[in-house]
């Protein structure tokens, strides 16, 4: 490998600066740095690579944002729920305005985070989201009305409380036709789209946490690790303790085991 003159702290400023600035650097200046044999070097330019096609990542992750500000539109909200499969518990819903564009590294699908993650990218997006909300749909309200509308009624819910109100809402897979302003549903939308992403991650955080209170109120049901689903050890739990007050009677699973762990 050769040498520069160039000096590392150099380096790193002239490399922070085309990420901050929206550059790519040219080939030639990328060749002779990643030519350069100093360990501290090589480091940067890894970096410099892999901070590149996150933010190129993010960049296409804003696409519809994009479209709708093009459109015209300046607060776009994005909505998402997690908690539709489980067998207990709430449906949480949220909503996220972002500023077209902002740069969270690591923002996706929550699905496909850690749970570390997750809770870091909770509260970066609330504090420079320009507006969220979120509701929770509790068991009985799931109960009387079906997921399904407990899932739709939330949604509205959480747009409803957006302050300023979004002149557009892109929502992850549900239509959303009772809106007075224009919407666009979008399958697997925490994975398309930066606003429902954000979202996903508040719903999902903000309902494993209240799941995790559960558990420390129903101890025998594993809430804290299944987080409601129907999991072997959760079923287990049903056939011996029956539902707890918490469970979803609507449920198939759950309604069979009523009555089950009593004497």
């Amino acid at each position: 490998m050769a040498q520069s003159s160039r000096k590392t702290a150099e380096i790193e400023a002239l490399l922070q600066d085309a990420l901050d600035s929206g550059r790519t650097l040219e080939a030639g200046l990328l060749a002779e740095l990643a030519a350069v044999s100093r360990a501290a070097v090589q480091r940067l330019v890894r970096r410099y690579d892999r901070e590149l096609a996150e933010r190129q990542r993010l960049k296409e992750l804003y696409c519809y944002e994009y479209e709708a500000q093009q459109e015209g539109a300046a607060y776009i909200a994005g909505v998402d729920e997690a908690g539709r499969g489980p067998l207990a518990g709430p449906v949480v819903v949220a909503a996220a305005i972002l500023p077209v564009g902002l740069y969270i590294p690591k923002l996706n699908d929550s699905k496909k985070l850690s749970a570390k993650v997750r809770d870091e990218l909770f509260d970066i997006i609330k504090e420079q989201a320009i507006a969220y909300s979120v509701a929770i749909i509790d068991e009985k309200t799931i109960d009387r009305d079906n997921i399904y509308r407990a899932t739709v009624s939330g949604m509205y819910q959480v747009i409803e409380k957006l302050k300023p109100q979004p002149q557009k809402v892109l929502v992850d897979a549900v239509p959303l036709d009772k809106l007075t302003m224009p919407s666009l549903s979008l399958i697997k939308g925490d994975a398309k789209s930066a606003s429902i992403a954000a979202a996903s991650v508040l719903a999902k955080v903000t309902r494993d946490r209240l799941m995790e209170e559960y558990d420390r109120e129903y101890p025998e049901y594993g809430f804290a690790k299944h987080k409601g689903y129907g999991t072997a050890e959760h079923m287990a739990a049903l056939r011996k303790y029956g539902p707890c007050p918490i469970h979803r009677r609507s449920f198939a699973p759950v309604s069979e085991y009523e009555g089950a762990g009593q004497s």
